[in-house]
């Protein structure tokens, strides 16, 4: 089994991308959505943290989140996320069809990819360009033609802040110019 490293900075801010366990599209379900705010909220009464951005997509999830000083403890805080959609909808999303011996033994449900993806934010350019690359997903995934049309995400909380204009990510063209391809 490969030895996996996270960089763990206290007060740090992090990207993370969250999958379903073979892209299950679930992710939009409105018990599935409440079980993410409800566990969330739980974890945030023991652990708190910001969320930077967020978008929803029907088998995955991008996010950035800041943990407070002399915190870096993120595994716990999706640990308690992830355990409480388990809870609250699994005996409806459970896939006998997908469950290992691996799974059965570690006592993991279908409905997540065991691991998921971090990135400590460097500094002020990187954090833009995940922001950025978060709230262009949908686009990109081609579920809208710009980000402003999907539902599922802080793009409307990032407009009304100041931070984008309301015609950000029209599909013809990213911003910037970038290629977000390489973040995910």
């Amino acid at each position: 089994m490969p030895n996996y490293r996270r960089t763990n900075i206290d007060g740090g801010t992090y990207f993370f991308t969250v999958n379903t366990l073979s892209r299950q599209t679930f992710l939009l379900d409105d018990d599935v959505r409440t079980a993410l705010r409800e566990g969330i909220a739980l974890v945030r009464q023991s652990h708190s943290f910001t969320v930077n951005a967020w978008v929803l997509l029907p088998d995955h999830l991008h996010c950035i989140w800041t943990l407070p000083p002399n915190d870096r403890d993120f595994s716990t805080r999706w640990r308690v996320i992830k355990r409480t959609v388990t809870q609250l909808c699994g005996a409806r999303l459970n896939r006998p069809d997908l469950m290992t011996v691996q799974r059965r033994q570690r006592k993991q449900s279908t409905l997540w990819q065991h691991r998921y993806w971090e990135h400590l934010i460097r500094d002020e350019h990187d954090y833009r360009r995940h922001v950025d690359y978060i709230h262009w997903n949908p686009v990109k995934h081609g579920y809208v033609g710009r980000a402003g049309d999907w539902s599922y995400s802080t793009f409307h909380r990032h407009v009304a802040q100041g931070i984008y204009p309301p015609d950000w990510g029209i599909s013809v063209a990213i911003t910037d110019g970038s290629d977000f391809g390489e973040l995910e």
